[in-house]
């Protein structure tokens, strides 16, 4: 779904700063129990999980967020030009999720429950009741917001890359900057995202006669398939989550002395440090076994900067297969590979980060964190490597949520706060459009 939006040519207004926004934020505190009821009433209940096949919910879910966007803009259409004055900003969120196998609730202990609460409809819902606090205050976006929701994230984003080459002399021409809310702080205090890791998925499967060798009868005169899916897997990992496949982290870029300060800013007790291993691992590579179907299995890779997908498909693929001609096996194994997306790191430099810590230091009151995630997002690289512009993540969720487990949530505060922060962003990113058009060597 693409979608754009300009704002109205109405010369009352003025660039937004402190306390310019008071009214809107008035706003969004005198409607949050709307808001909350809206993301109850009309959100959870459509929202499909990887793997259901059921394309008419996704399909009704992106509906709503029409008509949401439709409701609470002033101008929007299907690539519209808007005005050629103002900055173009692509708004990047999904609407798919992880698969849910129960029924989840809400509104327990100052947190909205669900499937989907942080990852990622909360912030998608965020996002409409900024735009609507703009138009009920009338209070004018000076930016042209270009509205990309996508409803195959979680299984790799197929068509998205395509989708952005063919449109890139269209919906994506001229664009200046793209911010992507798509991922969760380090830990319980505001942050900025300038990156994350990248995948590589693989299905490894020993294939033996389709029969059932009852161990009654066969018990121990056969060498199980099994057992040599198991130790083909054991020899990915130690206990400890070691990657033992040759040569895999022998490319990772090592941590800058930059970097390194930026850690240091980060604030966490021990107890916290003790549930919050994102903030060990986030620029490590990572190998998760992901479960057992018979004798197949699902492990994965994450990978940091200087490590190349391909590459590291190879080196797995090659490991695996020395490992299977040392254990004499009368089967045959089988590795495939689906997602491999690459890692993606930004400048801190960017006027986006200059504009997204004067939003949250606004909002806030608090410098906010620079962190790298631990997650993939594809679609990061790819738009950068496409367009070239300033990309920036603008998390809203916390650490805690869950996302993917089965009680994530996000808390109402991050919800109504995280509006107030993306409804002030839009005013940041204007004025930071004019001190380029002016100053360009301030930035």
């Amino acid at each position: 779904l693409l979608l754009h939006t300009s704002a109205s040519s109405s010369s009352s207004s003025s660039p937004g700063a402190a306390g310019m926004l008071e009214p809107l934020f008035q706003y969004i505190d005198d409607h949050q129990n709307q808001f909350v009821q809206v993301r109850n009433e009309h959100y959870y209940d459509i929202l499909p999980g990887v793997g259901t096949h059921t394309y008419t919910l996704l399909l009704n879910c992106i509906i709503i967020q029409i008509y949401m966007f439709l409701c609470c803009s002033e101008v929007a259409c299907l690539l519209s030009i808007g005005q050629l004055q103002q900055a173009n900003v692509p708004w990047y969120y999904k609407c798919d999720n992880m698969r849910m196998k129960v029924a989840h609730g809400f509104g327990s202990l100052g947190n909205l429950y669900g499937r989907g609460a942080t990852d990622n409809k909360g912030p998608v819902l965020a996002w409409l009741h900024a735009v609507e606090s703009y138009q009920a205050t009338e209070k004018e976006i000076l930016v042209n917001i270009k509205l990309i929701i996508e409803g195959l994230e979680e299984v790799g984003s197929y068509g998205l890359l395509e989708l952005t080459r063919k449109r890139n002399d269209s919906f994506f021409a001229d664009v200046d900057f793209i911010v992507i809310s798509d991922n969760v702080c380090a830990t319980r205090t505001p942050a900025l995202t300038y990156g994350t890791r990248g995948s590589s998925y693989f299905f490894v499967e020993v294939d033996c006669p389709k029969l059932d060798f009852h161990p009654r009868v066969y018990g121990g005169s056969i060498q199980e398939p099994m057992s040599d899916l198991i130790a083909l897997l054991g020899s990915l990992l130690d206990h400890t989550g070691k990657i033992l496949v040759p040569g895999v982290t022998d490319d990772v870029a090592p941590l800058t002395e930059d970097e390194r300060k930026l850690y240091d800013n980060i604030s966490f007790d021990l107890e916290e440090m003790k549930n919050n291993s994102r903030l060990v691992i986030n620029c490590n590579p990572s190998l998760s076994i992901h479960g057992i179907q018979g004798a197949f299995s699902e492990p994965s890779t994450k990978t940091v900067p200087n490590m190349d997908p391909p590459d590291v498909e190879r080196k797995v693929k090659e490991h695996l297969q020395q490992v299977f001609s040392t254990l004499k096996s009368p089967y045959r194994l089988r590795v495939t590979t689906t997602v491999g997306a690459k890692q993606w790191v930004a400048n801190l430099k960017d006027p986006l980060y200059v504009a997204g810590q004067r939003a949250v230091r606004e909002v806030f009151g608090v410098e906010p964190e620079l962190i790298r995630e631990g997650s993939t997002i594809p679609i990061a690289q790819n738009f950068q490597e496409e367009m070239e512009p300033d990309v920036m993540m603008m998390p809203i969720g916390g650490h805690d949520d869950g996302e993917h487990s089965q009680n994530e949530k996000i808390s109402r505060y991050n919800y109504i706060e995280g509006t107030k922060l993306l409804a002030d962003y839009f005013d940041e990113i204007s004025l930071l459009q004019k001190v380029q058009d002016i100053f360009p060597s301030k930035l």
